[in-house]
């Protein structure tokens, strides 16, 4: 078959267009039947492109697949060309497959129901990246969690039977130099707590590990192409952990201790992320870490399905992003721009959020008192107002709740976007003040 994208493009949109090279691809393949070999050809204005087009290509072949009739779909082959619009053939890169890999395998990980993939078998899965790379691998579970001071992180996974866990990977590309840190919200599964959330409301839940699945195969990608930008260390912090109920919950009304040292109030159990979010940003801007690991950190980026509120604020397809700097905004938009995972800020005033979360027994509330007051930008200053006071790198969150999934399937949002965001190949257009 051919296909033509949309000739129009606002600005706001990708260049590749790559939510209609997604469609077209996925269209085909159900025109195809059972054909376990693809060849897609992509004729491109801009070679630029081709690495957004690549990802939006892997999307419409998800890995996870537990139809007996369709089998053969989970073991076939699909070969992408690329040609200038003069029909000159374009050079291969394996930059490119290593992307689409990273794109796949994270929606692969999203689509797996937490049967399959509780935080063990997720901590299997960083330690098998750490094994494959040789990197430094770190894994902090169960009540050691609660013992070295995790205290929001081990209270939201401390009724589910498999362990709540904090995960970090650690490679070091060049000695001195920066590090950036990647910190992602890795809920296996979210009933919402005893705040349960109500049928229809919980279906898909499965999916609320996107950002941790997107971190983990973003920091894989950029580790195999041996560069990420002008950073010497690259670090990836899985905050991992199923929201269940049981007798062991926590409680609306418990009073909890962060690793940051702030309490908070719980007064919301299905507004965990940002709890395990907060724990993960703690650890890695408090000063020892970067004792430990040898190079100060320079940019913590987290990412999560945070919000349902983001997709009022941004939509479906493009993600939230909180900044604490301009230079950090203006990569970030960049970034989503060359990657096709689309991304726009959100305000950023934590002098006038901080007051949704005011407790009258502890340093702050876990929800806001407000649910009409920027929600998302509430959320994001709740995880910001647990950096480490010293801390003076940039900041940038990502609430990806909306594009994280589409028709019940996981797209894999978040890899590309990091990847172009580090100036990782083949995404190599972003320029660093």
């Amino acid at each position: 078959g051919v296909g033509v994208v949309p000739e129009q493009i606002s600005r706001h949109n990708c260049r590749a267009r790559p939510h209609a090279v997604t469609k077209l691809c996925s269209e085909a393949i159900s025109f195809g039947g059972d054909r376990r070999r693809w060849t897609c050809c992509f004729v491109v204005e801009d070679e630029a492109d081709c690495g957004a087009i690549a990802c939006a290509l892997g999307r419409a072949f998800p890995l996870y697949l537990r139809k007996a009739s369709q089998a053969t779909q989970r073991e076939g082959v699909v070969t992408a060309a690329f040609f200038s619009a003069s029909g000159e053939p374009l050079a291969a890169r394996p930059s490119i497959s290593a992307a689409v890999a990273a794109v796949r395998k994270a929606a692969r990980l999203v689509d797996t129901p937490c049967e399959e993939l509780s935080t063990t078998e997720f901590v299997a899965e960083a330690v098998r990246v750490a094994e494959r790379f040789g990197c430094g691998c770190e894994v902090v579970s169960g009540e050691a969690l609660r013992d070295a001071g995790y205290g929001l992180l081990y209270a939201v996974g401390k009724a589910a039977t498999r362990p709540p866990a904090l995960v970090v990977l650690s490679h070091r590309r060049a000695p001195g130099g920066d590090a950036a840190c990647l910190v992602g919200k890795g809920i296996t599964y979210d009933t919402g707590g005893l705040a349960l959330k109500p049928r229809d409301g919980m279906f898909g839940m499965k999916m609320d590990c996107g950002g941790a699945a997107a971190l983990l195969c973003a920091f894989e990608a950029a580790v195999a192409n041996g560069a990420y930008g002008p950073y010497h260390a690259l670090h990836c912090v899985l905050c991992l952990a199923e929201n269940a109920i049981g007798p062991n919950a926590f409680r609306h009304d418990d009073v909890l201790d962060a690793f940051s040292g702030k309490t908070v109030e719980v007064n919301n159990t299905d507004a965990e992320g940002r709890l395990v979010l907060a724990d993960g940003v703690a650890h890695v801007t408090s000063p020892d870490f970067a004792k430990r690991h040898g190079s100060p950190v320079a940019l913590v980026l987290e990412a999560a399905t945070l919000t349902g509120a983001q997709m009022i604020a941004t939509g479906r397809r493009v993600a939230a992003l909180v900044a604490d700097s301009d230079d950090a905004e203006r990569r970030a938009v960049a970034a989503g721009l060359l990657s096709g995972d689309l991304a726009r800020p959100l305000p950023f005033i934590p002098e006038w959020h901080r007051a949704e979360f005011k407790s009258h027994v502890a340093d702050m509330k876990n929800s806001v008192k407000d649910r009409g007051n920027a929600q998302s930008s509430c959320a994001a200053t709740f995880v910001y107002e647990h950096l480490h006071k010293t801390y003076k790198g940039h900041w940038l969150h990502l609430d990806i709740a909306g594009p994280a999934a589409a028709a019940e399937r996981a797209t894999g949002f978040g890899v590309a976007f990091v990847l172009a965001f580090l100036n990782v190949h083949p995404f190599l257009s972003i320029t660093y003040v």
